[in-house]
């Protein structure tokens, strides 16, 4: 389980826009806490006490004790509003948890011995399939992340779910209870992707845009007309008879 960080803040008079605005004036960023069957708390955090926590990986399963005018609140980070110019964040949602409380977090997965995996060391390449895993589980019992260890793989090998060590009281939450989390794939396997894909995206291919005529161009000194080409107008005169 992630360590509880401190942070500092102090109870909002306002609501709304207006108390937002007012937070912000003052340097700090307005935020509010919500859940565990109890009235939402309108409060502004410290920047410096938080901004830390937003940049490392994990920032919403990552268990934060709230301070507020002498009081402490258990809380989970729910969301972040940020501007969208200078990436600053403008608003914090934070979600209150009891005693009892039963969650859904993503949980990262971490990969490790990467130069001990055979099939990495002859050129095979690292294909991670889910970066994070939903669980669901009481709060004090929220994993930091999941490990997958890649020593002795070859190419060709997958990392399955049923593999991972899933600590006693957390539930993962997928249709595929043993989903595949990484494999070792060929790195022919990753060039012919990456030109398929790039075809995919591309125009079409030269040899058919050098079969196809250009635009109303005649056709050859010689060459018998196309079927179905038009008759001459009704009423239009016959060219004139070559002279002998």
């Amino acid at each position: 389980m992630a360590e509880t960080t401190k942070v500092v803040a102090k109870a909002r008079d306002r609501a709304g826009k207006g108390g937002a605005r007012s937070s912000r004036r003052d340097g700090l960023i307005p935020a509010v806490i919500y859940g565990d069957k109890q009235p939402p708390v309108m409060i502004a955090v410290e920047p410096k006490s938080i901004e830390r926590e937003l940049h490392k990986e994990g920032y919403f399963n990552h268990r934060l004790k709230i301070a507020v005018d002498g009081k402490d609140f258990d809380v989970l980070p729910r969301d972040v509003q940020v501007d969208p110019v200078t990436d600053k964040p403008l608003h914090l949602d934070f979600l209150r948890i009891g005693p009892g409380s039963v969650i859904s977090v993503q949980v990262p997965v971490h990969f490790k011995n990467e130069a001990a995996s055979p099939g990495i060391k002859r050129g095979g390449v690292l294909n991670v399939v889910l970066h994070e895993i939903t669980v669901r589980t009481k709060a004090d019992s929220i994993p930091e992340y999941f490990e997958v260890d890649l020593t002795g793989l070859e190419i060709g090998h997958s990392v399955h779910m049923s593999t991972l060590a899933i600590p006693e009281g957390v539930r993962v939450v997928t249709r595929d209870k043993n989903a595949t989390v990484a494999s070792i794939a060929a790195p022919t396997v990753v060039r012919e992707a990456a030109a398929q894909a790039a075809a995919d995206a591309g125009a079409p291919a030269a040899a058919d845009a050098a079969a196809a005529p250009a635009a109303g161009a005649a056709p050859a000194a010689g060459a018998a007309p196309a079927a179905g080409a038009a008759a001459p107008a009704a009423g239009g005169k016959a060219p004139a008879p070559a002279k002998k």
